[in-house]
């Protein structure tokens, strides 16, 4: 008699019960003029959740290839994308400012052979496309670098300035499935919602994004929402999470291997002992002039 390994019934289970994204509900990134903003015509969203540009960029089309995703306890907190294409560089801090974003949050490493340039000013100010960056401050802890950046619309200056902190991630090496360390990744979770918190009360929006804007951003959200399930009901529902997440952008969670690292990262949660993030307070940031 052979058992059947519960990992596999329930990643069959999931596969069930979540519906597919199929090709005609990802009308928009199939248009040929689309195409080239896409890195990977396998990872696609659906229509009803792409998030449609609203910055005017000379003759640019309004899509990009990410999509609104919820969190447990806020509708459309993340917005997942791609790792911007030397030709949607523009199109990517276009999204962080019609959406008002007040944090990126980048999952894979910089690789010139798969395009992934660095999208961000270092000591100094650019533009892309229409939205001017400029680079504020810099620190690194363990396995995250933090940036905070000053945006505004070139195009619509009556429009203001906003600030944006940018976790670069480092503690995932593109050869792995799941991070170096679930303390790290969980790290990260933390200074993310306590960035929102002193910023905007928690409600901002953060854009997610990884190679493709498939799994490991998948995860990550998928981790995000599970914290506040922990904190706000004490429940930890893992199938209900990467089902929502699956809903609307194909290959998101993707493995058995990250599902289990929910599972574990979830339950390890409330059990470590944090010490303070080295990012700069509220209090400091409140002299800049925005």
């Amino acid at each position: 008699c052979v058992k059947a390994d519960p990992g596999t019934a329930w990643s069959y289970t999931l596969n069930i019960v979540t519906p597919r994204v199929r090709p005609e509900d990802c009308s928009v990134g199939l248009l040929p003029r689309n195409h080239d903003k896409n890195r990977s015509m396998d990872v696609l969203s659906a229509d009803r959740c792409l998030p449609f540009l609203i910055s005017v960029d000379g003759e640019s089309s309004n899509y990009i290839n990410a999509a609104l995703m919820d969190s447990h306890k806020q509708p459309a907190a993340f917005i997942v994308t791609q790792h911007p294409l030397p030709n949607t560089m523009g199109d990517f801090w276009r999204l962080v400012f019609d959406y008002n974003c007040s944090s990126i949050v980048m999952l894979n490493e910089m690789d010139a052979a798969q395009l992934c340039m660095q999208y961000w000013p270092e000591k100094s100010s650019c533009c892309y496309g229409p939205i001017q960056v400029e680079f504020i401050s810099a620190d690194i802890d363990e396995d995250i670098i933090n940036r905070i950046f000053r945006i505004c619309n070139m195009a619509r200056p009556q429009d203001g300035y906003r600030l944006v902190q940018h976790f670069q991630f480092i503690g995932w090496p593109a050869y792995r499935d799941t991070p170096l360390s679930k303390r790290s990744i969980l790290q990260l979770v933390r200074r993310l919602a306590k960035w929102q918190e002193q910023y905007d009360g928690g409600d901002g929006r953060t854009v997610v994004h990884c190679l493709t804007g498939g799994g490991r951003s998948g995860t990550f959200c998928a981790i995000c929402s599970i914290n506040e399930m922990i904190q706000q009901q004490n429940i930890v529902d893992v199938f209900h999470t990467v089902k929502t997440l699956r809903n609307n952008k194909t290959n998101m969670v993707e493995t058995m291997v990250r599902i289990i690292e929910l599972t574990y990262s979830s339950l390890e949660f409330p059990l470590i002992q944090w010490k303070e993030p080295a990012m700069r307070s509220w209090d400091d940031l409140s002299s800049i002039h925005i």
